[in-house]
């Protein structure tokens, strides 16, 4: 495929932590992965995407917030300290974590505005690929306790963290079914 934009599209795929290399993601790349996410399409121009970057000692803080979380809300009988120690290891894993936060204007309906949001997390994903750094969102349940460590408005809600990181994954073929399969042209 010769059109980079397609070929970006086609072959992006989630990177997980297992994969990243200690290489850090400079400010300027982010500055890049954060303006792509800006061109997101958004009706009415309400540009409802919010991000919070999370890097060096903000990944551990971050990571130390989602163990304390999953601790104060897990019911006992369902507790695992495995399941604690891994909240805060995929954070300071990453590289860069951004909190992906919608400001809902209420001119709009919500799926609107969340929509808008995730298109401008699709262009993450793909400013990320064209420059070699892998990532994935998350979306833990932990999350909706997010609120008062980001600084959250009353009309804000985080819907996912997404880790980043330089890696050294190797590049997999998209494994997708046939899009005849999910298209009814009507002629």
């Amino acid at each position: 495929m010769s059109n980079e934009v397609l070929k970006a599209i086609q072959y992006r795929r989630t990177v997980n932590q297992i994969s990243f290399t200690d290489q850090p993601i400079s400010k300027a790349d982010i500055e890049v992965i954060l303006e792509a996410a800006n061109a997101a399409p958004t009706h009415k121009r309400t540009q409802p995407w919010r991000f919070v970057v999370f890097q060096d000692q903000g990944l551990q803080r971050l990571g130390e917030e989602l163990s304390r979380i999953y601790k104060e809300i897990t019911p006992v009988e369902k507790y695992t300290e495995v399941a604690e120690q891994n909240m805060a290891k995929k954070a300071t894993m990453s590289n860069v974590a951004l909190a992906i936060i919608v400001d809902y204007s209420g001119d709009l309906p919500e799926w609107e505005e969340l929509a808008a949001t995730a298109c401008a997390v699709q262009n993450i994903w793909l400013a990320a690929y064209s420059l070699g750094i892998g990532g994935y969102w998350a979306t833990p349940g932990l999350i909706n306790h997010l609120e008062g460590f980001l600084k959250l408005e009353p009309n804000q809600k985080c819907i996912g963290l997404f880790y980043m990181g330089h890696h050294d994954g190797e590049p997999r073929e998209p494994v997708r079914t046939p899009v005849a399969e999910k298209v009814r042209w009507e002629d």
